[in-house]
């Protein structure tokens, strides 16, 4: 193998490391962020654990996280709650940033 070879493997190898790390980080932030909103509609900790889950879930429907942020803002909607777009699209970038130094930190 050449070095060139070997760099080349090497890219590959990061590229699919950090595509693996994102993809561990967005689900737990994902269940960070269910655990929150739950505790939010003030759902028991069985139900806000079941809920969190069902955002975890909620990812795959769509690429993106439109398909996340439609369920946290309609459950808030449909529980009687008006809680700002600007407030759960923070909070959606404060959880990821967590999740992301969860993950590295390898807890």
């Amino acid at each position: 193998m050449t070095t060139f070879d070997e760099r080349a493997s090497g890219f590959e190898s990061k590229f699919a490391l950090d595509q693996d790390q994102e993809f561990k980080a967005m689900a737990r932030r994902n269940k960070l962020l269910g655990l929150w909103a739950a505790e939010r509609m003030g759902l028991s900790a069985e139900s806000g654990e079941q809920y969190s889950n069902a955002v975890v879930r909620a990812d795959f429907e769509q690429p993106g996280e439109e398909d996340v942020f439609r369920k946290i803002a309609g459950d808030f909607k449909g529980s009687g709650m008006t809680v700002p777009e600007s407030e759960i699209r923070a909070k959606m970038d404060e959880l990821a940033s967590i999740a992301r130094d969860q993950i590295r930190a390898g807890d």
